[in-house]
């Protein structure tokens, strides 16, 4: 017999948001603490219920009916409270909204909150943290760790992004295929973001850092059933996402120390995730589309890393030789030096890297010392040690502390 306790953090992690938004849908983006009210009362009295009758055989059915009544007896209260009002016809048309859980609506719901919480009213972190808690049911504490920010200054970002929400509500039904088309980059970009919020996760909390990297999979997964937001962009991060997730499982050992690529277990990498990643790469190129975006050569660049072809080098430099004209950004360029490193040698790409004089970030040093490793172990232990200093990342200091263990006992 399944223990309820095991399986409802599960469901609270597949099912919150989808009653979130369908209520939100129902009633109201300028209700959504009530939405999330309901939402939080149906798992309560789920998680209660089942500890002393166990499971019922469709569990997510059962919530959405418990959230359904709960919304009902919701707008019942208020229409008593409200029966005296002069507003009486308006709040009585509003009594009993339609509710329903069916897989159209629910789709259609989780599509429109994607889009309220990516508005570019809130800065791109504020759209992150709303997503984790809106979309993805994350705890302020959890979306906390993921930032490796205080709590409190997690609350207040949150406050004021919802804040700024309910001052510029929309619906999905009010909003043109253009409109959608222009909001569509906004929402990739979110939904970016938060993917690599997980993959370039700086908490070593490896359970928080794959959730957030799946629940962005699960949200762009909803942008590809929408014919207006299934597009060539949609795809290819859809594909990038499917690339590096496959990967997760071999970037860290037990210890939760970072395994550089050249030394991953390719027998961990998720075969599946890679085929998904082919099929929507495939998909994104073969769409009624003449440009090439960031996703497009991201995805690419993340194909050839789970290809085991001896060429695939100068591939790679190519497809970021290409990245950096596109957007230009000291991740993509050191990145770059890496691949450049493998076609023409470390000798010769130190010089390129050095040309970045990107001396106050991390990965710069952390590039270096991996450059100068073979050619000038001092250097390497140099530059190692810089990126221990600017590092805030307890993995990676780790990793990097056992990189200058190793060069000195040489």
């Amino acid at each position: 017999m399944t223990n309820p306790n095991e399986i409802t953090p599960h469901l609270f992690r597949t099912e919150y948001s989808k009653i979130v938004a369908v209520l939100c849908r129902s009633f109201d983006i300028k209700h959504m603490e009530i939405a999330e009210d309901i939402a939080s009362e149906t798992f309560l009295k789920a998680s209660e219920y089942w500890a002393l009758n166990g499971l019922p055989d469709n569990p997510a059915a059962w919530l959405y009916t418990v959230a359904k009544n709960k919304a009902k007896d919701y707008f019942k209260h208020l229409s008593i409270i409200e029966k005296n009002k002069k507003d009486e016809a308006s709040t009585a048309e509003k009594e009993h909204p339609t509710i329903d859980f069916d897989t159209k609506n629910i789709s259609d719901s989780q599509l429109e909150m994607i889009f309220v919480t990516c508005n570019p009213v809130n800065s791109l972190e504020t759209q992150i943290c709303l997503a984790l808690q809106i979309l993805c049911g994350f705890s302020v504490e959890e979306i906390a760790s993921a930032f490796l920010s205080k709590t409190e200054t997690i609350k207040k970002r949150l406050q004021r992004g919802r804040e700024a929400l309910r001052m510029h509500h929309f619906t999905i039904d009010s909003l043109s295929e253009q409109d959608i088309h222009q909001r569509l980059e906004t929402v990739l970009a979110t939904l970016y973001l938060l993917f690599n919020e997980g993959y370039f996760s700086r908490t070593n909390d490896f359970l928080i850092r794959k959730d957030l990297c799946l629940e962005a999979i699960r949200l762009t997964l909803i942008l590809t059933d929408n014919p207006f937001t299934n597009t060539p962009k949609t795809n290819a991060l859809l594909a990038l996402m499917c690339f590096q997730s496959s990967r997760l499982d071999a970037r860290t050992n037990d210890e939760g120390e970072t395994i550089l690529f050249d030394e991953q277990d390719e027998a961990l990498w998720d075969k599946t995730l890679i085929e998904k990643g082919n099929y929507y790469l495939i998909e994104s190129c073969q769409m009624n589309s003449t440009s090439v975006s960031k996703y497009h050569l991201e995805a690419a660049i993340a194909y050839w890393h789970t290809s085991s072809a001896k060429d695939k080098w100068p591939h790679i430099l190519n497809l970021y030789n290409q990245l950096v004209i596109i957007e230009y950004s000291p991740v993509t360029s050191l990145n770059r030096a890496f691949a450049f490193s493998k076609v023409y040698g470390n000798e010769i790409a130190v010089a390129e890297a050095e040309k970045l004089n990107l001396t106050g970030n991390e990965y710069y040093h952390g590039l270096l010392g991996y450059l100068y490793s073979e050619i000038h172990p001092d250097q390497a232990i140099y530059h190692f040690e810089e990126a221990i200093r600017l590092t805030k990342s307890k993995p990676e200091k780790q990793t990097l502390q056992k990189q200058v263990n190793l060069l000195k006992t040489k």
